[in-house]
């Protein structure tokens, strides 16, 4: 098969569509024939070696990917040769085929097409671990997204506005925060034009939001906790702006709030499972039902994914970046 290897790290150009062998299916794996991945932040610090796959993972990068079943490893029940899924991966999701633990596959939705379906594994997966397993965001609420135009933020939004919470969204710019009301945020701030911890403040007669989702890190980590309402919960799933902060702990207590921190990859697989499951219960309804939508800004064959790792360093992308196999 081929896959896009990583001969050594670097920029865009270090991303090599090559020969590679054929994955096998250890004891509770299926076989995907992938047809299409999705582009995350995580594959750029692989690319960049600064994110090495947990011991045991594909060393291709892909963190999602859709296909269908080829073949069944020892052990694995409930899914058979030609279903069509789309799962969560820990790596090797730019390639023709990868092996996955039978627990971390998903049914594409009805009426979805799998090039689509791409999008959904690591985007529903993370959103709903996050802000309503960790964070349990309770409807009347109010989350604050941090980049609520990103494939995360644009699937953050609909769920957060399907279980009857307010959403406050930051963004860089007027239309993408446009794209974000349209699928539902309530409360709109441009970061660069404007400071997110006075804005929701306006917005909220000064309480603050509940649960925040936090793709930035360090650089937001005291202004994320002022802007904290009492109880609230400050989920952080990524270090865009850096990793080393300092917090006032008087205002986190006076507060009653937590931070919490976590990634999902390097997750044992029974966490794993038992977070895709939850995802099939709670969110896939809601897909089906049309109430949420994954958000795709553009598709890009996957022999020139150094095109898709330059689109989302540039940032001008809404939604999820695709790559397709065929």
């Amino acid at each position: 098969m081929y896959a896009i290897t990583i001969p050594e790290p670097g920029g865009p150009e270090a991303l090599v569509w090559a020969e590679v062998p054929d994955p096998v299916p250890g004891e509770g794996e299926v076989l995907v024939e992938v047809v299409a991945s999705a582009v995350n932040r995580a594959d750029l610090l692989q690319r960049q070696g600064f994110y090495d796959p947990p011991p045991g993972a594909s060393p291709y990068p892909g963190l999602e990917c859709a296909g269908r079943v080829a073949a069944l490893g020892p052990g694995v029940s409930g899914w058979s040769v030609g279903d069509e899924v789309c799962a969560l991966l820990t790596g090797g999701g730019y390639a023709e085929k990868v092996a996955v633990p039978a627990g971390q596959l998903l049914p594409v939705p009805p009426g979805m097409d799998l090039v689509t379906a791409a999008s959904l594994p690591e985007t529903t997966s993370t959103v709903w671990s996050n802000v309503f397993m960790i964070a349990h965001l309770r409807p009347g609420e109010t989350l604050l997204l941090h980049g609520g135009a990103s494939g995360i933020g644009t699937m953050a939004i609909q769920l957060a506005k399907a279980v009857g919470a307010r959403v406050a969204v930051t963004a860089g710019g007027p239309e993408k925060l446009a794209r974000c009301a349209e699928l539902g945020a309530d409360i709109l701030i441009d970061y660069r034009e404007q400071d997110f911890v006075q804005e929701l403040r306006k917005a909220t007669d000064g309480a603050g939001a509940d649960v925040i989702l936090d793709i930035i890190g360090a650089k937001y980590l005291d202004r994320n906790v002022k802007a904290l309402a009492v109880n609230g919960r400050l989920a952080i799933i990524g270090m865009q702006g850096g990793v080393k902060g300092e917090v006032n702990l008087s205002a986190l207590m006076k507060k009653r709030a937590a931070i919490t921190a976590t990634t999902l990859r390097a997750r044992p697989l029974g966490e794993k499972a038992a977070i895709v499951a939850a995802v099939r219960e709670h969110v896939w309804p809601l897909i089906s039902a049309g109430r949420v939508r994954p958000v795709v800004d553009r598709v890009v064959a996957m022999a020139e994914a150094a095109e898709a790792h330059r689109a989302l360093e540039a940032g001008g992308h809404v939604g999820k970046i695709l790559l397709t196999a065929g």
